[in-house]
């Protein structure tokens, strides 16, 4: 099952990161490192293992974190094909 993110919700999150980006990185950093520290081991592991800007990948990856986790139950989706 996956939620479905609106387009609003997108533009919300993407103003409130850009409002102060290093801030906003610094904060999810926290937050998932107490949330789901095998997440956030995941994505750092990522960062270190690819080419990547290491900065800009964990950014997109905590602002996924951060619209799925904004989601409501409701709001999710079975595409699974019965």
């Amino acid at each position: 099952m996956q939620p479905l993110i609106s387009i609003d919700d997108v533009e919300n999150l993407i103003n409130e990161i850009i409002t102060d980006l290093p801030k906003w990185r610094k904060d999810m950093i926290h937050y998932i490192k107490d949330e789901n520290p095998e997440l956030n081991t995941a994505i750092i592991e990522l960062s270190q293992k690819t080419d990547l800007e290491p900065k800009a990948l964990a950014t997109g990856a905590y602002m996924a974190y951060k619209l799925l986790e904004n989601q409501n139950s409701e709001d999710f989706v079975d595409f699974e094909e019965e």
